[in-house]
């Protein structure tokens, strides 16, 4: 796991140091990549050419090299770290079990899975209990 940014690397580490780490215990836990010429933001889709930098997006990617999941915030929007990382758990949950378990939505690791198949079809309300 890591961001990236067109911000440089001095940047990166003040914004840890100064907000992050103060917000996060241990501050960002993966690391930040400097792309001050948008080249990431480019292929992902979320440089923006006039104003040289990239809107907020966040892409979960497996070893594989696929997206497995994508969500592009304007600023005014924060993002939730906890939330990214809950999915990251969730994915590689699946990835782990081959897909015989899947997680439903708000999964934590340790809740309950879900075993999809037939039985599974309009009985998920019986199997999977939310937190509240």
């Amino acid at each position: 796991m890591f961001s990236a940014s067109v911000d440089s690397t001095f940047v990166h580490k003040m914004w840890d140091e100064q907000e992050l780490s103060k917000m996060v215990t241990g501050g960002i836990p993966f690391p930040m990549i400097s792309d001050a010429a948008g080249n990431l933001g480019r292929v992902y889709g979320v440089y923006d050419e006039n104003a040289g930098v990239d809107i907020r997006g966040r892409f979960i990617i497996d070893p594989d090299g696929v997206v497995q999941a994508m969500e592009v915030m304007t600023p005014p929007v924060g993002r939730n770290l906890d939330e990214t990382i809950r999915q990251v758990q969730a994915f590689q949950h699946v990835r782990k079990t081959k897909g015989a378990e899947v997680t439903p939505s708000g999964w934590h690791p340790g809740d309950p899975v879900l075993k999809p198949g037939p039985d599974l079809v309009g009985n998920v309300w019986k199997v999977w209990k939310p937190r509240k």
